[in-house]
């Protein structure tokens, strides 16, 4: 299989800068597996094909102000070029692995400065995809210290400021943790959750903290070549009981985007029972994959070639979803991260 085999034509004008003015004023694409048939519709849709003992999973992961602009410190003690950091993962109390811009001046040893002084860091190693570990020099709380200083994250395809960050985060959001948001989750609203539930629906929390490695480019042609960063994931006993549940029950689990779909594919055995756990998953699901847990899933639209339209396309085929894909595309649906939403059923 060839990353290439994963490419589409997207004009950019249907790349979203904004989201909508309302979080569930999008567009709806329905797909149905077994009819091959594509729907059109608004996003409340989504709760005409919820039904009473279905269960809604949701990723309770919250976007940190993961980017940090600072300077080189010289030799000297002043300061030098502009360097900008990405929090990617957490090692330990004060180290982390990071992407760096420019790489060329972050050679182990150098020191940077952030916020005036409140906070340094020290590059103390390379990692094997490019990236520093880098450790953090900080007096008070990390969280605060961070808050005061760091940025949200925006996909590089996102040109324009955000004027409400609450915006790129999912008014579910509980745990900081995430270099980028679930956006598949942006869509909901309280109303919407509510009303899903007074249907009936169990809508149950899991936790994947989401890294960028979910959305950086797959480099190699041969997609079994690729390998997929590590992201830090939590799935209760109770979370993993009311799913389980809801199976037994004859309920449908429904999958809030991608990252929850692939936390439960990875707690997930043979027989689609979920198992309580927490740690690192690097699960890549490309078609040929036989889903455990999943039955549906509610996502945006991806980019070209990237290893979030292949863990889609492995729900039906990779020809399905191409098809579907030129549909929104001659709709002109709005794509990635602010775009509008797809209901795979």
């Amino acid at each position: 299989m060839k990353t290439s085999d994963f490419y589409y034509n997207l004009p950019p004008e249907l790349i979203a800068q904004h989201p909508a003015e309302c979080r569930d004023g999008s567009r709806l694409l329905i797909y149905d597996r077994s009819k091959k048939s594509i729907r059109d519709g608004i996003f409340p849709d989504v709760l005409s094909f919820l039904k009473e003992g279905d269960c809604l999973v949701i990723n309770r992961t919250r976007v940190i102000p993961a980017r940090l602009i600072g300077a080189r410190v010289t030799d000297e003690g002043k300061l030098g070029g502009a360097m900008e950091f990405l929090l990617l993962k957490r090692l330990d109390e004060t180290r982390w692995e990071t992407l760096v811009k420019p790489g060329r001046r972050a050679k182990t040893g150098a020191r940077f400065s952030f916020g005036g002084g409140e906070l340094t860091a020290v590059v103390e190693g390379n990692t094997q995809d490019g990236g520093r570990i880098v450790r953090f020099e900080f007096d008070g709380i990390w969280e605060e210290v961070l808050d005061r200083i760091g940025q949200i994250p925006l996909p590089p395809y996102i040109t324009e400021k955000l004027s409400d960050p609450e915006r790129y985060q999912t008014v579910y959001s509980k745990e900081e943790g995430s270099a980028a948001a679930p956006t598949a989750g942006l869509h909901f609203t309280p109303q919407l959750l509510q009303k899903a539930e007074q249907k009936g629906v169990k809508i149950v929390e899991v936790l994947l903290h989401v890294g960028l490695g979910t959305f950086r480019p797959v480099k190699v042609e041969d997609v079994s070549e690729h390998h997929m960063h590590s992201e830090y994931y939590e799935v209760s006993e109770q979370n993993a009981k009311e799913i389980n549940d809801c199976r037994a029950s004859g309920g449908r689990i429904v999958c809030v985007g991608t990252t929850s779909c692939r936390t439960l594919e990875t707690v997930a055995d043979e027989t689609g029972a979920i198992h309580p756990g927490r740690g690192w998953t690097n699960i890549f699901i490309t078609p040929g994959y036989k889903f455990k847990a999943v039955d549906s899933l509610i996502t945006n639209f991806h980019l070209p070639e990237s290893t979030l339209l292949m863990l889609v396309s492995a729900l039906c085929s990779r020809e399905e979803m191409l098809s579907v894909y030129e549909h929104a595309v001659n709709e002109k649906y709005r794509f990635f991260s602010f775009g509008d939403a797809m209901l795979i059923i």
